[in-house]
């Protein structure tokens, strides 16, 4: 339903709108605010805490960073939206569709978001993921969905993989993985690299299409 058919169906028009004084500006105060309660969804870059929690999330700590670069121009583009989402290290979603019945992580943030640098610099905080039964014969490598997007560019949905020798033989057999060329599967598989502190960091660099 698009928004004009929403505001139709509930006698939202125009007319109504205008004619309503609930909506006239000398009525309106601003929104008070109130506690977040215990549901809220945290959602930064740092997936492996959760805000008001005491513990941080079960797994193997690690970064994903890199930067959004446009394809055509091949430079940084900076203020673009960088989402991810994943399962916690038992292969959960926090999702309730998700038929899988290992548990859930209550310290895991599971959903993140980033927003770009000047330089086009993104990065996230976050776990390896655990893998899980697709299928009765498939079962799906550890791996990170994300998003990527900014103005003016197509929006990207794609997922990535870790080039570890533990997960070589679920990658080589992942339906999505395998249906890539291999430059693609190249591209979305990560190598591992070390920061300063040692942080175990996989780098990856999004490149965008112009709209």
């Amino acid at each position: 339903m698009n928004k004009r058919s929403f505001l139709k169906q509930m006698g939202l028009g125009a007319a109504a709108l205008a004619g309503s004084k609930v909506v006239t500006a000398a009525g309106l105060r601003p929104t008070p605010s109130q506690t977040e309660g215990p549901f809220y969804t945290d959602k930064n870059n740092d997936l492996t805490y959760v805000k008001g929690h005491q513990q941080i999330a079960q797994g193997e700590v690690i970064f994903i960073a890199g930067k959004l670069v446009d394809f055509k121009t091949q430079q940084p583009i900076s203020d673009g939206i960088v989402d991810i989402w994943q399962a916690c290290h038992t292969g959960k979603y926090a999702h309730i569709n998700d038929p899988n019945g290992a548990s859930l992580d209550p310290h895991f943030q599971y959903t993140g978001v980033a927003i770009t640098d000047s330089e086009g610099n993104y990065w996230f905080k976050t776990i390896i993921p655990g893998a899980y039964q697709a299928t009765a014969d498939w079962i799906r490598p550890p791996h990170i969905h994300l998003k990527a997007s900014k103005r003016g560019y197509k929006e990207l949905t794609s997922q990535v993989y870790f080039d570890l020798p533990e997960f070589k033989k679920l990658n080589k057999n992942d339906r999505i993985l395998q249906a890539l060329s291999p430059e693609d599967q190249a591209s979305v598989v990560l190598k591992e690299t070390k920061g300063k502190n040692g942080e175990r960091v996989f780098p990856f660099h999004i490149v965008l299409t112009q709209a």
